[in-house]
């Protein structure tokens, strides 16, 4: 699993989908961080995305890498689990002071931290393009 997380943490730019209505929606996202309790992002009450999470808590995200021509891709599904933990809070903005810039405090209601904690990942390159799949639970 520690490679995993540690793509995750080196390529923190990802696409993270969600449903809206019968609609799929794919969004990049500058991902907060990784470790052995799961992949962790921020967001905001005024995203819609938060509010297509909040209905269908299922996704799944694509961590990518330029190499050469192709690069390499990380694909991570699981259910987003939302969490109101004051420490986490505090932590996100000391590592992106920038949220302070938009009113957001450690107790706003607005500033949101969820992770996925469980699922399913795995490497994609065009070396095992036609390869099955080989998928890791976590």
């Amino acid at each position: 699993m520690d490679e995993y997380i540690r793509f995750a943490n080196e390529n923190p730019i990802c696409y993270l989908a969600t449903i809206d209505g019968d609609q799929p929606r794919v969004r990049a996202l500058g991902f907060w961080f990784a470790d052995k309790t799961g992949f962790y992002f921020q967001t905001g009450t005024v995203k819609p995305f938060y509010h297509q999470l909040k209905k269908n808590p299922k996704t799944e995200v694509c961590f990518y890498r330029q190499e050469g021509m192709i690069g390499k891709m990380m694909r991570l599904e699981g259910e987003v689990e939302f969490l109101d933990d004051l420490t986490l809070k505090e932590k996100v903005l000391r590592d992106r002071p920038f949220l302070k810039k938009f009113g957001l405090a450690a107790d706003s209601p607005g500033l949101i931290i969820f992770r996925i904690s469980h699922g399913k990942v795995h490497f994609w390159t065009m070396e095992n393009n036609l390869r099955p799949k080989n998928i890791v639970e976590f």
